[in-house]
């Protein structure tokens, strides 16, 4: 199977722009993401898909692979979609710009679970969170069902405790997904619902439409 992994990184951000060229440690942290991603053994390439030349520039100039994408893509998986059309893969692998720390091994897993169960149209990753960070809008939560597969993702806390005898884990989801062509294919004609716009998180879009994320 042929696995690509897609790195979108755009440079505007309301919060912090030009973020992807923003120096860590001596490098611009799109090259400790590109990095990372280099040590998938599974996957057969990297490409970084930003809206901006002086990203694509920077890749190539520490020896990535970039190709230039609409800017008015509205999320990173509207952007893979474009990649899609131009890097045809199996299953495709997308790692948000802008998590350095990510772990080659966690991407690894992710891959191989896919990998042997086929009916695992989109896969993610998730680790727990200490409940004192549970209210950070910015660390989003993710709750699950018995058998694995997302129920919800949200920058409020979830489950929301009532009582303060909660002794349950918080969960944190990862900017890491794994995506079947078939369903980036169905993507890109998918409405943006309610959900998504309200917590500005992409992945509401195929929950809402009725996609199961494991």
């Amino acid at each position: 199977m042929n696995v690509v992994i897609v790195i979108p990184a755009r440079f505007g951000s309301s919060r912090l722009p030009g973020k992807p060229l923003a120096d860590i440690l001596g490098k611009p942290m799109i090259q400790h993401v590109y990095e990372r991603a280099c040590a998938v053994r599974t996957a057969q390439r990297v490409v970084v898909a930003t809206d901006d030349e002086r990203v694509a520039e920077t890749v190539r100039s520490f020896g990535g692979a970039a190709l230039m994408t609409d800017p008015d893509h509205s999320s990173g998986t509207d952007r893979l979609v474009e990649v899609m059309e131009k890097v045809p893969a199996d299953l495709y692998i997308n790692i948000q710009g802008d998590e350095p720390l990510v772990r080659p091994e966690d991407i690894e897993k992710l891959i191989a679970g896919m990998l042997v169960d086929d009916s695992v149209a989109v896969g993610t990753l998730c680790h727990t969170l200490p409940a004192g960070e549970a209210h950070n809008p910015n660390a989003v939560k993710v709750v699950l069902d018995d058998n694995g597969d997302a129920l919800y993702f949200s920058r409020a806390p979830i489950p929301f405790p009532r009582d303060d005898d909660y002794t349950g884990v918080y969960l944190k989801h990862v900017g890491v997904y794994g995506y079947r062509n078939s369903v980036l294919e169905q993507y890109a004609n998918l409405k943006q619902p309610m959900l998504e716009k309200a917590e500005k998180l992409e992945q509401l879009r195929l929950l809402y439409a009725g996609f199961r994320i494991r």
